[in-house]
């Protein structure tokens, strides 16, 4: 598996991951599919995010894990999201992705980057954990748009201090 930064490209392909993912359900938040454009906005190139990565396999875009400053994170923080092909599946995507994320995040002087959960994913709840994520928060019953209440559970990384060189952020 081959680990490199997104490009706007990349952003078709990406876009149907996750749309197989949104039309699933059970797993994100998002509810909605997104166009390649937005995804591309959101995820890749627009005003909030701060790196993408994706996982190649086979020539496939298999997975991708973003960086992001949506929704005003608390200063030295940014918000993760990790997607990885639902079918066919291919192992180790997250855990092959975060070791990229964690170095960007370091390079860009973050202290913490927060994962934010639905409570029903047990499946991202156990990779947020194995990646070393602790909990540190829960929003509770947040509604999804069928009214079926949610709770989220929010997980944070602390990224080394000792190995951050001093940011904006």
């Amino acid at each position: 598996m081959h680990i490199r930064r997104a490009v706007s490209a990349d952003a078709e392909e990406l876009c149907s991951l996750l749309n197989e993912i949104i039309l699933a359900g059970g797993t994100t938040a998002l509810e909605t599919p997104l166009t390649a454009a937005e995804f591309a906005d959101w995820f890749i190139d627009g005003e909030f995010p701060l790196v993408c990565h994706v996982a190649v396999y086979d020539r496939s875009l298999v997975g991708f894990q973003s960086l992001s400053l949506y929704g005003d994170p608390p200063k030295g923080y940014a918000d993760i999201a990790t997607f990885a092909r639902a079918s066919p599946k291919i192992s180790g995507v997250g855990s092959a992705l975060f070791p990229a994320t964690r170095a960007a995040a370091e390079e860009l002087g973050l202290e913490f980057i927060n994962a934010t959960i639905r409570a029903d994913n047990v499946g991202g709840l156990a990779y947020y954990a194995k990646m070393g994520f602790q909990l540190y928060d829960r929003l509770v019953q947040v509604p999804l748009r069928n009214g079926t209440a949610v709770d989220r559970i929010k997980k944070r990384f602390k990224l080394d201090a000792g190995r951050r060189p001093t940011s904006s952020l």
